[in-house]
This record gives structure tokens, C-alpha cells and sequence, in this order.
């Protein structure tokens, strides 16, 4: 079913979903069943499960030289969807991004997953490779997550590449984009930001998943913002629990977010490891009562393999 369909048929009540990292290469399918085995009880109905792009490594070759070698940590994305429904019954949304995909190589994941019945997808453009200064779209493949809501789109109404295909198999994907309640980095404000949201939606995406925050209001002015601009589709806050406090500069650093100074003293004040994973623990359960009282659609829990930090949460607001 598709991620819209539960949200209509939720009537009002708040979902919940979680979202799971691939393992790295040589690792196992039973590292995500560690993780999510504990978090079925709150019958989510749908599960998240991101992409990587390729990283480049410098391997030392016996003539001394250096050479440029790509590699993907994390692969394994649509089998773990196909995994994920086949164990728990539910349906799986796996990210699907620009960086490091051709148009021909997008068109052939998306038959992939239509042949699999995983008929949800989240549309990212992806981030920049670690040694880019920017995001370097591949050759023949799409620079903006727009283009790809667009591919997406296309083959919803049966076309393809191949301008020889007539009357091609329709797919039905319900198109997810992420939204982000501090501004995109990139973008020059939070109006042209909006300008680039409504764009995707225009283009056909079906609802918004947001970058993690730990301010509340920023989330509800969000999506006042969008309301504002004619965006009226669901609009998911995603959420992650603070437990280090390497994460007080990390976070902000590579999300660019901005924290709470509640927050930032609670961490910084807590006396050792456990005392500052349960700030942080607290927090995210106070954020998600107040989301789930204003009736947010649902509540998504990047779960970056924590499931115990993640099921605490969740016991306390569901």
C-alpha cells in the first residue's frame, strides 16, 4: 500500500515509522533484523531503508603510484526492502538518489522495484562524494531531486526512455521528497527553498519527510510555510535522539541544524555517557508527545542501528 493510503486511512492518528542504514559491505541481513525485530511491536507501517552512493578510495599500487578506486559501502538497498517485506509484512521505501545513477540506471531500479510490488519510493538528489567540493551529478544522470521526481513521474504514466516504447507498463509509485524545516543548505533562503519544494510537488511527489530537528517550532512554522505556499501534502517530522556529545558540534556541522541551548546544557552538564544519552533520550520522547498531540502524520525515527535507544522512545509515546 502506499504511504499516503496509510496516512488517509489513519484518520488523524499519528503513525510511526522508523529508517535503517544498509550494513556496511561483508556485513549481514541479520545486523537489520537486530534492529527492527525489537521495534515491531509498535506496528509500523512502512520502514524506510536509504541508499548509498559510491566513495572513492586511494589504493597504493606496487609501482608506488596512487590509483582512484570507487567503491560502495553500503549496497544492498532493494534486496533489504524485499527482505524487510517478506519478514515483517510491511511495506519498505527505499531512497532512491541521484548521485551516482544514469537516467538508464534510475529507469532500471525503478523496474526493479515495480517487479518486487515496492511501489514507494523517497527521492533524493544524494549527497556530495566525500572528496567533491559539491555534488557532482554522474554523466547522463540528473543534478537536481526534481528531475528525478519527474523520471519517477513519467514512468507512473507508462513512459520510458526508449521513445520506442509505446504503451508501456504503468507503475504506481508514491513519490516521498525530504523537506527541511531549517532551510536546505544550499538554498539562498527559506522562501527560495519553498519555491524548489512546491516545485517537486508540482512535479508529482506525494509527501515530505524532514531532515531532523530538535526545536519543535521549527517543524510547525514549516509547515505553516508550506501551507502558506500552496504545499498541502503530508509533511513527516523525522527525528533522532541526541545520545553523544561528539554529536553537539557533529550534528550541526554535517545537518546544518541549530540546536536548542536547553538541550546543548543538558548534554554538556550531564555527568558521564548514560546520563547524557538519557537527555537526550527525554528530549526526543517530549518532542514526539508535542508532535504527536498537534497530530503530525506520523513520526520517523532515524534509527542509524540504535533500536534500544530507539524502542525507549517509542514506549514512552506510544
Amino acid at each position: 500500500m502506499k504511504v499516503t493510503e496509510y496516512f488517509e486511512k489513519a484518520n488523524g492518528q499519528t503513525l510511526i515509522s522508523f529508517e535503517v542504514l544498509p550494513p556496511l559491505k561483508g556485513g549481514s541481513m541479520q545486523a537489520i533484523f537486530d534492529t527492527l525485530d525489537p521495534l515491531m511491536e509498535f506496528k509500523p507501517p512502512f520502514i524506510d531503508v536509504t541508499y548509498h552512493r559510491e566513495e572513492f578510495i586511494y589504493k597504493m599500487r606496487s609501482s608506488g603510484y596512487y590509483e582512484k578506486t570507487a567503491i560502495r559501502k553500503r549496497p544492498g538497498t532493494v534486496g533489504i526492502c524485499a527482505a524487510i517485506m517478506h519478514r515483517y509484512g510491511v511495506d519498505a521505501v527505499p531512497h532512491l538518489i541521484c548521485g551516482g545513477f544514469t537516467k538508464e540506471d534510475t529507469e532500471n531500479a525503478l523496474i526493479d522495484l515495480n517487479f518486487l510490488n515496492i511501489n514507494n519510493v523517497l527521492a533524493l538528489r544524494g549527497d556530495a562524494r566525500k572528496f567533491d567540493g559539491k555534488f557532482v551529478a554522474e554523466e547522463h544522470g540528473h543534478a537536481y531531486a526534481i528531475d528525478l521526481v519527474k523520471q519517477i513521474a513519467e514512468m507512473n504514466e507508462g513512459k520510458y526512455l526508449d521513445s520506442n516504447i509505446e504503451k508501456g507498463a504503468k507503475s504506481d509509485f508514491c513519490i516521498g521528497i525530504a523537506g527541511y524545516p531549517e532551510k536546505h543548505f544550499e538554498a539562498p533562503n527559506m522562501d527560495a527553498d519553498m519555491e524548489f519544494t512546491k516545485a517537486k510537488i508540482e512535479a508529482g511527489a506525494d509527501y515530505i519527510v524532514t531532515q531532523m530537528f530538535f526545536d519543535n517550532q521549527k517543524y510547525f512554522d514549516y509547515v505553516d510555510k508550506c501551507r502558506a505556499n500552496g504545499i498541502n501534502v503530508p509533511i513527516v517530522p523525522g527525528l533522532k535522539p541526541m545520545t553523544k556529545k561528539y554529536q553537539l558540534n557533529a550534528l550541526p556541522r554535517i545537518f546544518h541544524i541549530d540546536l536548542p541551548d536547553d538541550l546543548v546544557r543538558g548534554i554538556r552538564d550531564a555527568k558521564d555517557a548514560e546520563a547524557r544519552r538519557q537527555v537526550g533520550i527525554e528530549w526526543c520522547i517530549q518532542q514526539s508527545k508535542e508532535l504527536k498531540a498537534a497530530g503530525a502524520p506520523c513520526l520517523h525515527y532515524y534509527t542509524m542501528g540504535d533500536s534500544k535507544t530507539i524502542q525507549q522512545i517509542a514506549e514512552a509515546v506510544y
